[in-house]
């Protein structure tokens, strides 16, 4: 059994970024989620998905706000590659407790975009927390991760990891 090792550390404990030079062009997709609960109060405050304060319509924000970031996740996580993302759907729906938040996100390049996804989510919900933190700061962001991922030497669908190729 070949012996697991970080990828982002050389031989000498250095910190380096990975050289994806030689790995083979595929599409790489990637969709994590996350969830934001709210307290009641906010939560009464959504008609028809959508509640605007003083800062506008939160979900709409949070959702632009969520593909901008996931856009530039190589400026926030220093060691990620600068993708051209051709694709980049943030979900939101209301429910009973809070915020689900989905992010979906595809290219074409040498390396995967499970950073981006999680990076989308991530900030949506830190975008909700920012426009509702007015009405009180009893709010949780929690759950985020990594659903699938496609494209690379491995997939990865509910938790279990299939290598499909070497």
């Amino acid at each position: 059994m070949k012996e697991e090792k970080f990828t982002h550390i050389d031989e000498s404990g250095r910190v380096k970024m990975v050289d994806v030079g030689d790995k083979e062009i595929t599409k790489r997709t990637a969709l994590a989620s996350g969830f934001i609960e709210l307290p009641v109060m906010v939560l009464s405050q959504f008609t028809d998905g959508e509640f605007s304060t003083k800062k506008g319509p939160v979900i709409q924000t949070a959702t632009i706000a969520g593909i901008m970031a996931a856009k530039q996740t190589s400026s926030l996580i220093p060691l990620c590659h600068p993708l051209p993302l051709s694709k980049c759907d943030v979900k939101m729906e209301v429910r009973q407790t809070g915020v689900f938040i989905t992010c979906e996100v595809s290219c074409t390049g040498k390396t995967g975009v499970e950073m981006e996804a999680l990076t989308g989510v991530s900030v949506a919900a830190l975008t909700i927390y920012d426009m509702c933190k007015a009405f009180g700061h009893e709010m949780n962001i929690r759950d985020i991760r990594l659903e699938s991922k496609s494209g690379g030497k491995s997939d990865f669908q509910n938790g279990e990891s299939q290598k499909t190729r070497e």
